[in-house]
């Protein structure tokens, strides 16, 4: 037999179309030639299955003309993923195995120099896209990467340590030795829930707490303004400890995203991620790309809390990204020879001063005061466009603590008990339309968020008086569904309303 085919996955966004990595030994010049849109890492597989398959005891052939194929050939394909296959490629060619055993495996992952087996980027991807497509192959993965596809369930994985352990596993009769089945691994919910913030730690700020949980309620975008040292970093740190707990589909997600940008981590799972990059953070970096593209921190903080502190000082370029995902809950990235598309349902939480200096609109007596100038604090605030502004549902100022309050007792409820009444209005608004508040869509608006005479008429003077546009009144009525849902309120009343107005605010100006 010369020629062997094995089958793999390449990764494509969050997608993994399957691969045909196909063998053919030759008499000739010996040579070995990797073709099919293969990228660096993976042309470096020749030198790495070379020294693998000699450390390990094997026959290298070479005294032969080796030619393999990664199919399709306009499908790029990248990392070391495919040094496994390769290598088992060659053997079956060369007579080594038998190419029928490979007939119900698909194989991935990286080989060092002395044959062991490494990780490889995408394994819950890769089992994601069995499942879906209903293959009945089995999985071969290195031992770290077959406990994260594990958590796929309905797919047949196997782990490996080294590349002998998968060629015992393919040898005929009584000779084979089975690879183990990987154990998915175990999600603690009473650890993950310990190791969580509490919002009883935060001094004061009665009205950004509130805030907090409309937010975590309706899973609502939030911004917080105020001084330095007020508390807006740790009144965001503390949001994922009133968040509900993550569905399978979302935890999978997650995962699947994770795992791309290799930062998967067993103990996160169904944990909600918390991502906070730096305010030096590029579009890139923040929304996705790369060559091929990669999902950026608005998608590893799928299900959870993306928080943006010091917002101002982020790039234009990178605060304007922000745009499409907030609405769409995707981002597609576009180059000229790929598109990707990542899902990017993230619930924003960013945190900026009111002025450069920080302290425009402190209080008198407070020993602090606003040295910049009215052009100085217009550009700052300018920073923030108004198509950016209007899809924030929930804008809070938070005021200096007084230093009284920021040494006496707590003075507020611990999150345990503000998270279940999150979680029984989530459970109302999921039992009514599906979805969180915020992800209603006009029609759903129109359908839940209906207004008695007197609210709509005061939603109406407002909206006339500030100048709202149609989207920021949409906002308001979602921010009221939630207001009337943590009150146990069937219908939005007058009250609920001039609340969700009241988050609506605009940032001081001097």
């Amino acid at each position: 037999m010369t020629l062997a085919v094995v089958m793999s996955r390449a990764l494509d966004g969050l997608d993994a179309p399957p691969v045909q990595v196909e063998v053919h030994l030759a008499n000739g010049l010996p040579s070995f030639t990797l073709v099919g849109l293969a990228d660096t890492e993976v042309k470096e597989a020749r030198e790495r299955v070379r020294a693998a398959l000699a450390q390990s005891g094997l026959a290298f052939p070479t005294n032969k003309r080796i030619t393999v194929n990664l199919a399709p050939a306009d499908l790029p394909k990248e990392s070391g993923r495919f040094d496994l296959p390769i290598a088992l490629g060659i053997l079956a060619a060369d007579g080594q195995i038998d190419p029928a055993a490979l007939a119900g495996y698909e194989f991935a992952g990286e080989l060092s120099l002395a044959g062991e087996l490494r990780p490889v980027r995408g394994a819950l991807a890769l089992a994601l896209a069995l499942r879906h497509e209903g293959a009945t192959r089995t999985l071969v993965l290195p031992e770290a990467s077959a406990a994260e596809a594990a958590l796929a369930g309905q797919v047949p994985v196997r782990s490996a340590r080294h590349l002998l352990d998968v060629v015992a596993a393919l040898q005929p009769g009584d000779a084979a030795r089975p690879l183990p089945v990987p154990e998915p691994p175990a999600h603690n919910g009473h650890d993950a829930t310990a190791a969580l913030l509490d919002l009883a730690d935060v001094r004061g700020q009665t009205a950004a707490k509130r805030a907090l949980e409309i937010a975590a309620a309706g899973a609502h975008s939030l911004l917080m303004v105020g001084p330095p040292g007020a508390g807006k970093s740790m009144l965001a740190q503390r949001l994922p400890g009133l968040l509900p707990p993550m569905n399978d589909s979302e935890a999978l997600a997650s995962a699947a995203l994770a795992s791309l940008a290799g930062a998967f981590e067993p103990s996160h799972w169904k944990v909600r991620p918390f991502r906070a990059p730096h305010h030096s953070a590029t579009a890139p970096a923040l929304v996705g790309g790369g060559s091929p593209p990669r999902p950026g921190e608005i998608s590893l903080a799928y299900g959870g809390v993306l928080f943006l502190d010091e917002m101002p000082e982020m790039p234009r370029a990178a605060l304007e990204a922000l745009r499409e995902p907030l609405e769409t809950g995707r981002i597609t990235i576009s180059r000229a020879a790929r598109q990707a598309s990542f899902p990017a349902r993230f619930q924003l939480v960013a945190a900026m001063n009111p002025c450069p200096c920080g302290w425009l609109g402190a209080a008198a007596g407070s020993g602090r005061s606003c040295r910049c100038t009215p052009d100085i604090v217009a550009r700052y605030q300018g920073k923030l466009s108004g198509p950016l502004l209007d899809r924030i549902d929930l804008q809070v100022d938070v005021p200096a603590v007084k230093p009284d309050e920021l040494m006496g007792k707590r003075d507020g409820e611990p999150s345990p008990v503000i998270a279940q009444r999150v979680q029984a209005a989530r459970r109302r608004a999921i039992e009514r339309q599906g979805t969180p508040n915020a992800e209603l869509t006009p029609t759903g608006i129109e359908a839940h968020c209906a207004l008695d005479d007197t609210s709509r008429d005061l939603l109406h003077r407002a909206a006339e008086r500030l100048g709202w546009t149609g989207r920021g009144m949409h906002r308001v009525l979602k921010v009221a569904r939630t207001i009337a849902d943590l009150a146990g309120s069937e219908r939005i009343r007058s009250l609920h309303v001039a609340e969700a107005m009241q988050w609506r605010r605009a940032l001081p100006v001097s």
